[in-house]
């Protein structure tokens, strides 16, 4: 009797022991709720801020223009459901896994956000995912939303006490759903809009003029640099098929005046470079280092797009040069041209490809320069490589290759060069 009276005992307090455990879970509940809704929040903002880049900043005149802007926010929208339905997870590592999905999913966003915001301020390529590495991070992103929505649609659908895999494959389910509806969506508008603009010529460029009547001039006639222009330059080098490095180049020219910053990471030094002349005033910038005055004899031959027009596509050089065919880069019309050169040749139409190979022989390197000549007369851009035995740069190495892509863009504009702060 006494056994069955303690037991009945606790069964008639167990709905009120089931109750308190409830209430003590109550406080964590709502404060891993608030979390998630915050850092749902947080995708929706991006997904809002790409679509309003979109509509008001992409407006190249198609005919559906505005229809890609507005496909765009059906991420947002997805976001705004997670935001409402939380993938609230019962244990501490599911709802870690959440977390890190949502916070995956911004560290893709946001800078491909700035790459499209950049792209489109410096009135580039009209086409918003021009290549697959443009495009991944974007499907990455909307692959981290829709998860985390469709696993909090699947809670809401199911309840919190079904069991955890039917809700992880119904979630996984409904996040294909969401993810090839909203690609295949804006995909298809971006696409149809594309398409209509393809046979219509640009009305302004960057590279320079758009005018598809006239002919580029020939690979060995009279051409020359722009007086003013926006510099772009990267350096890639290779060792028997590893990676040397890369060397990010950036800056203005105004005549003779010039400034511009590296970000350097090879195999060599890591970090900040920098150059600026105005006049007689020249300032340099060193690896982990403020501007410094200098120069302009410390700082030698800085000048990117006129020192390798100077050194490698003199008169002389261009005279041998052959042509690769008329096209179009970004509305303008231009000829492209090919030129053999050597390492020294090489070497001192970009300096900056010391901080590759150091000071290593270069002289049995050979290769080729391609320069682009729009219909300014002028040359918009050289890119090629040269390759040779990398002896002199780690020993037992046996071949190196470097590799270069230079732009010069807005060509004649007012580029005002202004001193570095000390």
């Amino acid at each position: 009797m006494t056994r069955r009276s303690h037991a009945g005992r606790y069964l008639r307090r167990l709905p009120a022991l089931i109750d308190v455990r409830r209430t003590s879970r109550l406080p964590a509940v709502r404060v891993r709720t608030f979390e998630l809704r915050l850092i749902g929040l947080a995708l929706a903002a991006c997904w809002v801020v790409a679509a309003a880049i979109v509509l008001i900043a992409y407006r190249p005149g198609g005919p559906i223009d505005v229809a890609v802007g507005m496909a765009a926010l059906l991420p947002a929208l997805i976001a705004v459901a997670g935001v409402r339905w939380p993938p609230l997870a019962r244990g501490s590592r599911a709802f870690a896994a959440m977390v890190s999905l949502a916070a995956g999913s911004l560290l893709v966003l946001v800078p491909s956000i700035a790459d499209v915001t950049s792209q489109l301020g410096a009135r580039g390529a009209q086409t918003l995912l021009p290549s697959v590495e443009a495009a991944y991070p974007w499907v990455l992103g909307l692959v981290g939303t829709c998860l985390f929505t469709g696993f909090g649609l699947a809670r809401r659908r199911l309840g919190e006490a079904a069991m955890r895999q039917r809700r992880l494959v119904r979630g996984i389910a409904l996040a294909v759903v969401l993810t090839a509806g909203a690609g295949l969506v804006f995909t298809a508008v971006a696409m149809g809009n594309e398409l209509a603009l393809r046979d219509r010529v640009a009305s302004s460029s960057r590279f320079g003029p758009t005018d598809i009547d006239r002919d580029p001039p020939t690979c060995d006639g009279p051409m020359g640099i722009g007086p003013s222009a926006r510099l772009n330059v990267e350096l890639e080098g290779t060792l028997d098929g590893r990676s040397m490095g890369t060397i990010e180049l950036g800056g203005d020219r105004n005549r003779a005046d010039i400034r511009w910053l590296a970000y350097v990471a090879t195999s060599r030094e890591l970090g900040l470079r920098g150059v600026a002349e105005i006049g007689a005033d020249a300032w340099i910038r060193d690896p982990y280092s403020a501007w410094r005055r200098s120069t302009p004899a410390d700082i030698g031959d800085v000048d990117l797009d006129l020192t390798a027009f100077r050194v490698a596509l003199s008169p002389a050089a261009r005279a041998a040069a052959g042509t690769q065919g008329v096209g179009v880069i970004e509305g303008a019309r231009s000829r492209q041209c090919r030129i053999l050169v050597d390492g020294p040749t090489f070497r001192a139409a970009f300096p900056q490809v010391v901080w590759l190979v150091g000071d290593a022989d270069l002289a049995r390197w050979r290769g080729h320069l391609d320069y682009w000549v729009f219909l300014d007369g002028q040359i918009g851009r050289i890119a090629g490589s040269v390759n040779g035995d990398a002896a002199d740069i780690q020993p037992r190495a046996l071949q190196a290759t470097i590799q270069v892509d230079l732009t010069a863009t807005d060509r004649g504009a007012s580029l005002p060069i202004t001193a570095p702060a000390p």
